[in-house]
């Protein structure tokens, strides 16, 4: 008799452990179908098409966008954003060069204006996520993206080959590595680097960690291996160039992990305060520093703390060139 009352309660138990789960079990899948279901939908072709519509500017988008992930907490709406179409997945906002040619602006080539933002109007938005290119990696971590990165993650090797003469950049493999080249430095931005200091007669503790450099503006950067060695030398460099037919440039800084700024010195001023920066760089520089009575001189003046330093380099071909010298002169004058 004691057995079989043991027994009973067994199973008593079994049958409430089963109970209690069944339980658990329902509240966990209606509150994955309640919160979760935007995350499952979120790649799905759906979104892709919903992202489609954001971009061919059709109305009623935001209803739309409100079907997926729509709920409220604490009186907030949640709603999951939409992926754009793979076509898009190099898509830069307000520096669109189709939508210049599309809206037909009216621009001052001779003043880059053409390389400034230049937003659509509120109907165009892109209320969508841009989507990463196929076969994307998870990037490889600084120090060592400084020097190799993936070549899936920036699917522009052609830039290699173009500048295969500069030693920006290396394919090898599955991989694409900088050995530290640039437009105006063939063995490498830390020997640059040294000698623009013998130029300008930088104190020697200015490079390190002693030294009282710590933010640098590089103009026109290439691929930014002149700001990724600054940073190994604890200095915060800001790589700066145009939307131009090498935009890949500015994604191969921010995938090497060195700040970068798709921008251009043209009727705006630069998006940072002024006396942001100790030092400014020029490599190479073809920039017209004298138009405009020198505006663009004045706009690196205002960026620069006093006592900061303009380090302008070219190679020696353009000493010979007329027309270099007589610039050359004109600035000397201007910044005297």
């Amino acid at each position: 008799m004691a057995r079989g009352r043991v027994d009973g309660e067994q199973k008593k138990r079994l049958v409430t452990w089963i109970v209690v789960l069944t339980i658990v079990c329902g509240c966990l899948y209606i509150y994955s179908r309640k919160g979760g279901t935007s995350a499952l939908e979120y790649g799905s072709k759906s979104l892709r098409k919903l992202g489609s519509s954001y971009l061919s500017g059709e109305d009623g988008g935001d209803e739309a966008s409100n079907k997926f992930g729509e709920d409220l907490q604490d009186g907030v709406m949640l709603k999951s954003i939409p992926v754009c179409d793979d076509g898009q997945s190099e898509l830069i906002p307000c520096l669109d060069r189709n939508l210049i040619y599309q809206t037909r602006l009216k621009l001052d080539l001779s003043l880059m204006e053409h390389y400034e933002r230049h937003c659509p109007a509120p109907e165009r938005h892109f209320n969508c996520l841009i989507p990463p290119p196929p076969g994307y990696k998870v990037p490889i971590k600084w120090p060592k993206s400084r020097d190799v990165v993936w070549k899936e993650n920036i699917p522009h090797t052609h830039l290699a080959s173009e500048k295969s003469d500069q030693n920006w950049m290396v394919v090898k493999g599955d991989k694409i590595e900088f050995p530290g080249g640039g437009t105006h430095f063939h063995y490498g931005a830390d020997k640059y680097i040294a000698a623009i200091a013998n130029m300008l007669n930088f104190p020697k503790n200015i490079l390190n960690n002693g030294g009282r450099l710590r933010t640098v503006l590089d103009v026109g950067c290439g691929v930014a291996s002149f700001g990724g060695y600054m940073l190994s030398s604890d200095m915060i460099a800001m790589s700066l160039a145009p939307n131009d037919v090498h935009q890949n440039k500015i994604q191969f800084a921010l995938e090497r992990g060195i700040p970068a700024h798709l921008g251009v010195l043209g009727t705006k001023r630069l998006p940072y305060p002024s006396r942001s920066f100790e030092l400014a760089h020029c490599s190479r520089c073809r920039i017209d520093w004298l138009q405009r009575n020198g505006i663009l001189l004045l706009e690196l003046d205002r960026l620069l703390r006093p006592g900061g330093y303009f380090a302008y380099s070219s190679p020696e071909a353009y000493a010979q060139d007329e027309e270099d010298l007589r610039i050359w002169k004109e600035m000397s004058a201007l910044v005297e």
